[in-house]
């Protein structure tokens, strides 16, 4: 199978705009993606097209990929729509990647969008609570922060993780988001702010649970018989994986890790070559301050139940040893549900381009992205590595 490559990403902003339509959100991404190719990249140019969206609000379910793809001007190329919960363009881009490995495809996009600002708070439950598991969960009343909440709630009695450590990953994403122009939440906060926050499901509060979101975000990748022509510094896909579960947090055996984002890692990790211990940065799914504790433990960043140690100890802050949500992840940057992972993978090429600005890690070779879908229904991990020796300094 040929190498794959990522040669360019951009997003919109992040947040709530009653003026924009989800394509010119996406509009906004994917221009800002070509722009960000060094060599210049053309609609043209583009053999397949992959795009996440969950269809929050029920707009545009059927045919949602290509009524935006046709709307930047990608006439007669194959689209594909893909749904997998908050997962969506993370998976889209992991379909986007084995198009161009396969040799299915010579320039790919995968991207991502969602509208979430323009319901009521009771449709927006409803419309978050379908990636749950639908007969015991969403129509038995339980809402995603309940489900997280039962999570932290197991984590902190099994280990010796405490609310205090979950407000930490509040305060470290705020201050990264807040060096993000993009972020929606683009705000600092104290740690006395994140842990006096009204309660949302106990133990989580209001500073522990992230936005809902409008958004899109897309990623370019090419192949390795192609990259020369858009960069001479590429940036290889080193290492892929996916991961399912049973969709019920109930269904499963333990509460204190999502056996989908293990099984990805693994594979990833392989594929790559490398151990965890090798990566400079990650981008991880923080739909939860929980999610983002259970992550560093399922991810191999810490031992099991190590997690909250390990944000006490400042090794995930920006200048740490494995700087984590440098963008300011879903808690601060935002979550629009199909964007998410697309967005994640926007952050690392920013990364390894040395364009994240004043959240810019010093001279970064590798970084992880990780999706996940519903409470761990899904998940996905992709590794990226800069090739070229030239300096990337913060």
């Amino acid at each position: 199978m040929r190498d794959a490559y990522l040669v360019g990403a951009g997003q919109s902003d992040y947040g709530a705009f009653p003026e924009e339509s989800y394509r010119s959100l996406f509009r906004t991404a994917f221009e800002a993606a070509t722009e960000s190719v060094p060599r210049g990249l053309e609609p043209g140019d583009i053999d397949e097209a992959f795009v996440g969206n969950l269809g929050v609000g029920g707009r545009q379910l059927g045919l949602s990929g290509p009524a935006v793809t046709e709307h930047v001007g990608l006439d007669g190329v194959p689209c594909t729509r893909v749904e997998n919960a908050c997962a969506a363009s993370g998976f889209a881009t992991r379909q986007a990647v084995q198009a161009v490995k396969s040799g299915m495809a010579d320039v790919a996009l995968a991207g991502g969008f969602e509208i979430m600002s323009d319901m009521s708070s009771d449709a927006t439950k409803y419309w978050l609570g379908v990636s749950g598991e639908t007969e015991w969960e969403r129509l038995s009343g339980t809402t995603f922060s309940g489900v997280y909440a039962q999570m932290a709630s197991a984590h902190m009695d099994e280990y010796d993780t405490t609310r205090e450590h979950l407000s930490r990953v509040a305060v470290k994403n705020h201050s990264n988001g807040a060096k993000n122009p993009h972020a929606q939440l683009g705000f600092e906060c104290s740690l006395e702010d994140a842990q006096s926050a009204p309660v949302v499901a106990d133990p989580l509060n209001l500073y522990h649970c992230c936005p809902t979101s409008d958004g899109a975000a897309c990623a370019l990748i090419v192949s390795e018989d192609v990259v020369d022509e858009y960069t001479d510094e590429p940036i290889r896909v080193a290492g892929v994986g996916a991961g399912s579960d049973n969709v019920g947090l109930f269904q499963r055996d333990s509460y204190t890790g999502v056996p989908a984002t293990q099984h990805a890692a693994e594979t990833a990790y392989e594929m790559a070559d490398i151990e965890p211990e090798e990566l400079d940065f990650a981008e991880v799914h923080d739909c939860f301050a929980i999610a983002e504790l259970l992550a560093y433990e399922d991810l191999g960043f810490c031992e099991k139940g190590e997690s909250g140690q390990l944000i006490e100890s400042g090794a995930t802050e920006l200048g740490g040893e494995i700087p984590v949500n440098t963008s300011g992840g879903l808690k601060s940057k935002g979550h629009p549900i199909g964007a998410t992972g697309a967005g994640q993978v926007v952050e690392a090429f920013k990364q390894l381009t040395g364009a994240a600005g004043e959240r810019q890690v010093e001279n970064p070779t590798r970084g992880l992205t990780h999706n996940v879908g519903g409470s761990g229904g899904a998940s996905v991990v992709h590794i990226f590595e800069r090739e070229q020796e030239t300096e990337v300094s913060a």
